[in-house]
C-alpha cells in the first residue's frame, strides 16, 4: 500500500538489538483502546439490568475478540515501526480515531450501529496495513484475513439474528486463527517492548475498573455499607494487580523471550501476550461490571447473573494469568488455577449479599498471594554460611 505525499516516507524498522521503550503516544493509544474495553463493561451491565446476561456476555465476547486482534496488531506495529516521525504519529492518531468510532458504536453494535463499527474497524485495518507493509512483506499474508474479518462484521450488520452472531463468530475465528495459516516467520519482535506495552495496558484497564466503582456509586449517599463495598472493590482490583505485577514475572518473561530465536519468540508472544491475555482482560471487564452492580446495594443479594459475572471475572483473570505464566515457563501456577475454580463457588455468597461475595473474593486472592510467597520462599536455596 503506497501513501501519498509526505506520508510515503520509507519506514525503516529499528535494528533488532535496539532497546525500545513504550512511547507516550502508544500509551495515549492504549487509553483510547481501554475506553473501547470499558464500553464492553456497559454492555454487560445493560444485559444484567435487562435480564439478558447470557446474550450480553456473548455480545461482549464477540466484540472483544475483534478489537483485541487489532490492538495486538498495533502493538506489533509500533514494535517494528516506532512512532518517532511526524508521518507515523499522524497515522497512529488516525488509527486512534478508528478505535474511537468503534468504541462509540459498541453499545448498539447489534442494534443498528454495526455499519459504524465496521467503518471504524476498516479505518484501523487500512492505517495498520499502510505502515506495516512498508516494513515487512510478511504482513501481506495477514491483510486478507483482516479484510475478510471486517467484511463479515459489515455483513453481520445487514442480517437479522441469529445470522448476526454467526457472522461475528466467523469473523473472530478468521482473525484469531490466521496465525496458524500464515505462520510466524517475518516478525522479529523486541521482547522488552512487548512486555512493557502489555503491562501498561493491564494497569490502565485495572484503573478503568476503579472508575466503574465511582460510576456505580454516582448519586448515592456514602454510608458505611457503600464505603466498605467501594474499599473492597479497590482491594480486589489491587489483588489482581498484585497477581500480575507483584513478583518478577515481567523480568522472567522478558528473559525468556530474549533467549528464544525469532520464530519461537513470535509463537511465545502469541501464546502469552495475545491468547492468554484474553481471559485476563475479559476478567477485568467482568469484575468491573460485577462491582458496578454491587456498589449500589451492597448489603442486598445480587441477582444470579451479577453474582456469576463477578465470580467469573476473578476466575478468568486468575486462570489467564496461570496460562500466561505456563506459556513462558514460569513455575508455580497450581494455586492460581485452584483459586480460579474456588472463586466460582462465591456465587452462592453473592446470592445472599453482594458485600459477602466481595469479601470472599478479596480474601481468596489474598490467600493465593500469601501461599505462593511462602512456597517460593521454601523453594529458594539457602545461601551457604561462612
Amino acid at each position: 500500500m503506497r501513501l501519498p505525499g509526505w506520508f510515503a516516507e520509507r519506514v525503516e524498522p529499528a535494528p533488532p538489538e535496539t532497546e525500545l521503550r513504550v512511547s507516550t503516544l502508544e500509551l495515549f493509544f492504549d487509553l483510547v483502546f481501554v475506553f473501547t474495553v470499558t464500553q464492553l463493561t456497559g454492555l454487560l451491565v445493560d444485559g444484567l439490568q435487562d435480564g439478558r446476561p447470557a446474550e450480553s456476555a456473548l455480545r461482549a465476547l464477540l466484540v472483544f475478540g475483534a478489537i483485541w486482534w487489532m490492538y495486538a496488531g498495533y502493538a506489533w506495529l509500533t514494535n517494528a515501526v516506532p512512532p518517532t516521525r511526524p508521518a507515523r504519529r499522524v497515522l497512529i492518531l488516525l488509527g486512534m480515531a478508528g478505535f474511537m468510532i468503534v468504541a462509540l458504536s459498541i453499545p448498539s453494535v447489534f442494534d443498528g450501529d454495526g455499519v459504524a463499527f465496521a467503518v471504524g474497524y476498516l479505518l484501523l485495518i487500512l492505517v495498520h496495513a499502510g505502515l506495516y507493509l512498508q516494513v515487512t512483506s510478511a504482513f501481506a499474508r495477514v491483510l486478507p484475513f483482516n479484510l475478510g474479518g471486517v467484511a463479515l462484521i459489515g455483513l453481520a450488520a445487514l442480517v437479522p439474528a441469529p445470522y448476526t452472531y454467526l457472522l461475528w463468530a466467523g469473523a473472530v475465528a478468521l482473525l484469531w486463527g490466521s496465525p496458524y495459516f500464515i505462520g510466524q516467520k517475518g516478525f522479529n519482535l523486541r521482547a522488552g517492548h512487548i512486555v512493557e506495552r502489555h503491562g501498561l495496558l493491564v494497569i490502565v484497564a485495572l484503573g478503568e475498573s476503579i472508575v466503574a466503582i465511582g460510576i456505580g456509586a454516582k448519586g448515592l449517599h456514602v454510608g458505611l455499607a457503600l464505603g466498605l463495598a467501594a474499599v473492597l472493590g479497590l482491594a480486589l482490583a489491587a489483588c489482581l494487580w498484585w497477581l500480575y505485577f507483584g513478583g518478577d514475572d515481567e523480568g522472567r518473561a522478558e528473559h525468556t523471550l530474549e533467549a528464544a530465536e525469532p520464530v519461537r519468540r513470535t509463537r511465545l508472544i502469541l501464546g502469552a501476550y495475545f491468547y492468554a491475555h484474553i481471559p485476563m482482560l475479559l476478567g477485568i471487564v467482568a469484575v468491573a461490571a460485577g462491582v458496578k452492580k454491587a456498589i449500589g446495594h451492597p448489603v442486598d443479594p445480587l441477582k444470579f447473573g451479577a453474582a456469576l459475572t463477578l465470580a467469573a471475572g476473578v476466575a478468568l483473570f486468575m486462570a489467564g494469568d496461570a496460562w500466561f505464566r505456563r506459556v513462558l515457563g514460569i513455575a508455580g501456577n497450581g494455586l492460581r488455577a485452584a483459586g480460579a475454580a474456588v472463586s466460582l463457588l462465591t456465587v452462592a455468597l453473592g446470592l445472599w449479599s453482594a458485600l459477602a461475595q466481595l469479601t470472599a473474593l478479596t480474601a481468596l486472592v489474598i490467600a493465593v498471594i500469601i501461599l505462593e510467597r511462602r512456597r517460593a520462599a521454601v523453594r529458594e536455596p539457602v545461601p551457604p554460611q561462612g
